[in-house]
């Protein structure tokens, strides 16, 4: 996906849907995150979307990846109204290197994942 996006948050709506894994239907967005250094996050956020019990039968989720200053980082699954369904931490990413921003904020609905800019 070629683009002159400057910023994550300069997606909003999409133009098409990409089929990413375990069926999660990915807009231009978090297709874009996957393609470009980030798919081991992506695939991830889907898997526990599609796997764990506290968060496969929720109609909303709301997912911020945010990384530390020593390049830690930790992702954070809610209902959307701030209920913690499942929490994940990282020893290591480089997403910083690729991205400008150091957190991204994603939404998941109707088995659709959107970053947050999308919705």
């Amino acid at each position: 996906m070629e683009t002159e996006i400057q910023s994550l948050k300069d997606f909003s709506g999409t133009e098409q849907y990409y089929t990413g894994y375990l069926g999660v239907n990915l807009t231009d967005g978090s297709y874009f995150v996957g393609c470009n250094s980030a798919s081991w996050l992506i695939t991830d956020i889907c898997s526990v979307l599609k796997v764990d019990p506290k968060v496969k039968g929720e109609d909303f989720v709301s997912i911020k990846f945010k990384v530390n200053l020593d390049n830690t980082a930790e992702v954070i699954y809610t209902d959307g109204n701030y209920k913690v369904l499942f929490k994940q931490k990282y020893e290591f990413t480089d997403f910083k290197e690729h991205f400008k921003e150091s957190e991204v904020s994603f939404f998941y609905t109707g088995n659709v994942l959107m970053l947050a800019s999308e919705y």
